[in-house]
């Protein structure tokens, strides 16, 4: 592994000759490349999302069931927070290199949309999206925009067709990933020659376990993250500088 801390034009140099020797290059991205949009990741200390909330009590699907006031006093305040929310150059630089036909697909961990905002066409939500929020009774589908018009007095959001409990579109704790999101993911990632994995710690799985599909089959791994990953002593290549300037320089280095 070439270990790079930071977005030195040497490592940019060498992620963009990663990228054009690749034949198929896939992106796997985490709750760090929207940091810089102003959305905090989950597990920083202090500032993460659940450095003063456990998530089991809030974004667990039994307490969604049990208690869904409980569940929509966190999630509600969090749809307000992301609604605003833009592209940063991080996401832009993926999209431009989707647009060059350098990349494949994006398979992101984010429910966030802002692959999708930045241009990105083939995205595959492993955990869904705010995009939408559906009832479990009667499958009617709402806008992001439209949600807060369907909260009652208790504070929960209830179908406006047949009065049922309406869930957003997103994977909660306690619920298995889609399996035909998951299934377009592992088939990105067996046809990788590189993945390119950007602001994840890789250890949530099993979406953690794309890049080995990606080595066992010959093809390889660069980094760009903060921190430490379980396949950085694996990788071609780890950048753990800003990845919104790591990505712009190979943009640059691309030409």
């Amino acid at each position: 592994m070439t270990d790079v801390l930071g977005p030195s034009t040497s490592g940019a140099e060498r992620l963009a000759e990663l990228i054009g020797e690749s034949g198929c290059t896939v992106a796997l991205t985490g709750a760090g490349i929207s940091v810089p949009s102003g959305i905090p990741d989950f597990r920083t200390p202090e500032t993460g999302l659940w450095a003063k909330v456990d998530p089991m009590e809030v974004a667990h699907i039994e307490v969604f069931e049990r208690d869904p006031a409980r569940f929509w006093s966190y999630y509600r305040p969090r749809f307000h927070s992301l609604g605003d929310k833009r592209p940063n150059p991080a996401h832009e630089a993926l999209a431009e290199l989707e647009r060059r036909g350098l990349l494949e697909g994006v398979i992101t961990q984010n429910i966030d949309r802002l692959h999708c905002a930045a241009g990105s066409e083939n995205v595959v939500e492993v955990h869904g999206s705010i995009e939408t929020s559906s009832c479990t009774r009667c499958d009617a589908a709402y806008g992001i925009e439209e949600v807060e018009a369907l909260f009652d007095a208790e504070g929960v959001a209830v179908c406006a067709t047949c009065g049922g409990p309406v869930k957003p579109d997103v994977v909660l704790f306690g619920e298995l990933l889609p399996e035909s999101a998951m299934a377009r993911a592992q088939r990105l990632a067996e046809r990788a020659e590189l993945m390119l994995c950007v602001g994840s710690s890789l250890a949530v799985h099993p979406v953690a376990g794309l890049p080995r599909l990606t080595l066992e089959r010959g093809g390889r791994l660069a980094i760009v993250t903060k921190g430490p990953t379980p396949y950085d002593g694996e990788a071609e290549l780890k950048l753990g500088g800003e990845m919104v300037e790591a990505l712009a320089a190979t943009l640059a280095e691309l030409g």
